[in-house]
């Protein structure tokens, strides 16, 4: 019993010891654990080179559609090389094998490869059978990946407007940049993963549209926009010009509906071009606008009261003596009225009219039409223009700037300031996004923005009836005009400063034409400029009017108003009072020299001389004759099972007859001219209509004949 009891003590202890050893072995591998993890920094940097995160890539940009929802900037994707230059032991073998992989310099690679930070890119947007080469290499420290590229599925289609964004996602132009916090995401994460020995496992980043930004619904119609630029680069080729501009503003709201720029880019191979080629010079560049500043000059005079209608400047023979300057019109004029001198463009005539109201008048009235200030559109870079303070200038200063010399505009200026007329006196912020969107949710409208009025409604429709003038066929816009569709417009045509020389050029014009349709319901404003035409004439009469009408007929399509450019009118007797003034008109008391038989050659409009101002009116034969009364819509088809009530049509403009007449299936035709608002029809309001005569014939009348 003792022995087995001194057995059992024995095994007792040894399994004491044991355990204590155990316990031991634990507390002194605890302990080199806690050193390794906490105090021996060579630990925590093997740590480091098996797992490394953070690294932030850029991410997708939101989604920009034009206001019909078609897609203009879109994000995709994108295959990049990377590396990892503190993983890559033998970097020279490595850079000459990625830069065979990739066909291009080795010494390109190498300077990557030697870059101090821990990621970079090699290469960046390459081709798919390039990644398959890279993949296929295997090389330690090297991989592709995945990331957001700006694509423009439209191409050139209004690429000015739109902008670009870098190689890196930001937005470097134009609404890229101006909304370039809205439209870039949240930045992407990537972690690189790495076996025991260092080598890069993977690249893993989240979606690019995961991340992806805002959206962005612009004011612009790609329609409209189409139109317009195909418009504008045929007219630049056909006149050998340097370029041109076309701008449409919904005059209601703001909006800008196109904006045309030739020459274009296009923004998916922005590095191809010189990075001021893709400006847009609807915003960022000052010009002379030249004649088309007299109409806001009568604007301003008739709103200060200090002129009316009906009161008459003697333009003379032509010449006015401004101290250190002789104002000169291309032919004499006589008696004119403020319609007139819109009409034929006199450049004494503005002149009589500045003096007229005096300096401070005629400067604050520019002013309140947004010259010499930005618009506000918050586009980047826009200019300001020149408009200097009125108590520097000179007699000659001030007779100059009446009709457009020593004033500089922008594009959208001049834009805005004819869509203030066209909106009764009252000038708007330009419009370029309509909407916006976060992601997943629903479209938020921008504000419509007031900028205060420029003159009185009674003013602005003033205006706008005498500018009618300007498109009739004694005017110097007769090449504006639509079939069926008043115009009012303007013709400008701007000599450019020789910078070397300095002084105006003879022979580099900028051709101008501005107009408001239509002009008794004005829906549309558009500013047309060509750039140095190169050919015969480079006047805003024959280069820049024709291109307007061309352009407001197609955008007017897309408003339900169908037109067309006007055959070329015939001349009308000018009034009793211009007559006498006129030796080279009453020659045959008919206003112009007689016409050639119908069945003569009509000359080309623009074979007359051109002056430097605007071209001359001369017509050498008559057109084909214009039906007086076009229909607003097709040829009646089957005989309707309905019968259909007359609505009434008291004091609506033909525009918007067209479209109550569409709605209640009925055609309409007028009685006379087209101008101003219905003042009766036939059948009357009530009738009943049955059969396949659904016509209903309108009488209209313009706003001063009505009151």
């Amino acid at each position: 019993m003792a022995m087995r009891s001194q057995a059992l003590d024995r095994a007792a202890q040894r399994i004491v010891w044991i355990r204590l050893a155990g316990l031991a072995l634990v507390l002194i591998l605890a302990a080199r654990a806690a050193h390794l993890t906490v105090a021996d920094t060579r630990a925590r940097n093997l740590y480091a080179m098996q797992i490394r995160t953070e690294q932030r890539l850029a991410p997708a940009r939101g989604t920009i559609f034009d206001r019909e929802g078609r897609e203009l900037a879109v994000t995709t994707e994108a295959l990049s090389v990377y590396a990892l230059p503190h993983l890559i032991t033998e970097r020279s073998k490595t850079a000459e094998a990625l830069a065979k992989a990739l066909g291009i310099d080795v010494a390109h690679v190498v300077r990557r490869l030697e870059a101090n930070g821990r990621f970079t890119y090699v290469d960046r947007w390459i081709d798919p059978s390039a990644a398959e080469r890279i993949h296929a290499l295997a090389l330690a420290g090297v991989g592709i990946d995945h990331e957001p590229r700006r694509a423009y599925p439209a191409g050139k289609l209004a690429a000015p407007l739109i902008g670009f964004a870098n190689i890196d996602g930001h937005g470097v132009r134009a609404i890229e940049q101006k909304e370039d916090d809205w439209l870039t995401g949240r930045p992407r994460r990537v972690r690189v993963e790495r076996d025991a020995r260092g080598r890069a496992l993977a690249l893993r980043s989240t979606n690019p549209r995961e991340a992806q930004g805002g959206d962005i619904l612009l004011t612009i119609d790609g329609a409209m926009q189409a139109a317009a630029e195909a418009a504008l680069q045929e007219a630049v080729e056909k006149n050998d010009a340097q370029g041109g501009i076309a701008l449409t503003l919904d005059p209601r709201t703001g909006d800008v509906l196109a904006l045309a720029e030739a020459p274009g880019f296009d923004p998916n191979h922005f590095r191809e071009f010189d990075y001021r080629e893709t400006r847009a010079r609807s915003f960022t560049d000052v010009v002379e606008a030249g004649s088309t500043m007299k109409a806001f000059l009568v604007a301003t005079a008739l709103d200060s009261g200090l002129i009316d209608p009906q009161r008459e400047f003697d333009t003379g023979e032509g010449s006015l003596r401004v101290r250190g300057k002789t104002i000169r019109d291309h032919e004499p004029h006589g008696i004119l009225r403020p319609a007139d001198i819109l009409r034929v463009s006199s450049n004494v005539g503005a002149v009589q009219i500045a003096q007229r109201i005096g300096r401070e008048v005629q400067y604050r009235g520019l002013l309140r039409f947004g010259f010499g200030a930005s618009t506000r559109s918050g586009f980047p870079m826009e200019s300001a223009g020149l408009v200097r303070d009125w108590l520097d200038w000179k007699p000659v200063d001030q007779a100059t700037i009446a009709f457009g010399q020593g004033i500089s505009v922008t594009p959208i200026q001049l834009a805005s300031a004819l869509a203030a007329l066209a909106n009764e006196g009252e000038r708007l912020r330009p419009r370029i996004v309509l909407a916006r969107r976060k992601p997943g949710g629903a479209w938020q409208p921008t504000e419509i923005h007031e900028e205060g009025r420029a003159v009185s409604p009674d003013a602005a429709r003033r205006t706008l009836d005498m500018m009618q003038t300007v498109v009739s066929a004694e005017g110097t816009g007769r090449l504006a005009a639509l079939a069926g569709v008043p115009v009012a417009g303007k013709t400008g045509t701007a000599q450019k400063l020789d910078v070397e020389l300095g002084r105006y050029s003879q022979q580099r014009y900028m051709a101008w034409f501005m107009g408001v349709v239509p002009a008794d319901d004005p829906e549309l404003a558009i500013v047309v400029v060509i750039d140095e035409p190169g050919g015969r004439f480079h006047s805003g009469g024959h280069v820049a009017a024709p291109v307007f009408a061309r352009i407001a007929a197609a955008q007017l399509a897309r408003r339900g108003i169908m037109t067309e450019p006007a055959p070329i009118p015939a001349p009308r007797p000018l009034p009793a009072h211009q007559l006498a003034e006129h030796p080279i008109r009453q020659a045959d008391g008919a206003g112009l020299p007689a016409p050639a038989p119908v069945a003569a050659p009509a000359r080309d409009p623009e074979s007359t001389p051109a002056s430097p101002d605007e071209p001359r009116q001369v017509a050498d034969a008559a057109p084909p004759p214009r039906p007086a009364a076009p229909e607003a819509a097709g040829p009646p088809g089957p005989e309707p099972e309905e019968p259909a009530f007359v609505p009434d049509f008291s004091g609506q403009t033909m525009a918007r007859a067209r479209r109550i007449a569409a709605s209640e299936a009925l055609r309409i035709t007028a009685l006379g001219a087209i101008e101003g608002r219905v003042v009766s029809q036939r059948p009357v309001p009530g009738t009943l209509l049955k059969g396949k005569d659904r016509t209903v014939r309108l009488r209209f009348a313009r706003h001063r004949e009505e009151g």
